[in-house]
């Protein structure tokens, strides 16, 4: 039997391929932002998202069972280049480079308002200074308030990112 694969799966290491899962209740893995360069969908629960080199987003993983909520993360990560060094994470492969990474649900919860007032303020999360998301992660895993995202911040990053491209 000869199947097409789609364009990100015959070059697999050019794009970050990210496992979602949905099972009501049990297994909620999704994409809180990011643009996809590709997408498969395998069954009514699971599909692959996939991700060029240099974009940033947001993947939350959820799980529970019959004695309650068994997982509950978000990972903010940079897809990398073909050959760059990587962090491992599971369901996103390779990997990529992680900018945040928290545990818990009112951590969780935390990065969440957080991304919400990004997008407040008009702006795309996955254009947000990767600076900002590693200061997020910091002041959360240190029990300390963070400093909000600002236009001046943004604009700031997107004049930085122009000279360095």
């Amino acid at each position: 039997m000869n199947r097409q694969r789609p364009a990100s799966y015959r070059h697999p290491a050019a794009l970050t391929h990210v496992e979602l899962t949905w099972i009501d209740r049990r297994i909620e893995q999704w994409l809180r932002f990011g643009h996809r360069a590709d997408e498969q969908t395998l069954n009514g629960s699971r599909s692959i998202a996939s991700f060029a080199p240099g974009s940033v987003f947001a993947f939350v993983r959820w799980a529970s069972n019959d004695l309650g909520i068994t997982v509950s993360r978000v990972d903010i990560v940079r897809a990398v280049e073909t050959g760059s060094p990587f962090q491992t994470l599971p369901f996103v492969r390779p990997g990529g480079e992680s900018l945040l990474r928290v545990d818990s649900w009112p951590k969780v919860e935390r990065v969440l308002q957080a991304i919400d007032a990004i997008e407040g303020l008009g702006i795309d999360p996955a254009d947000a200074a990767p600076e900002y998301w590693r200061h997020l992660h910091h002041r959360i895993t240190a029990g300390h308030e963070p400093r909000a995202y600002t236009r001046e911040q943004h604009s700031a990053w997107l004049k930085r990112r122009q000279v360095t491209s």
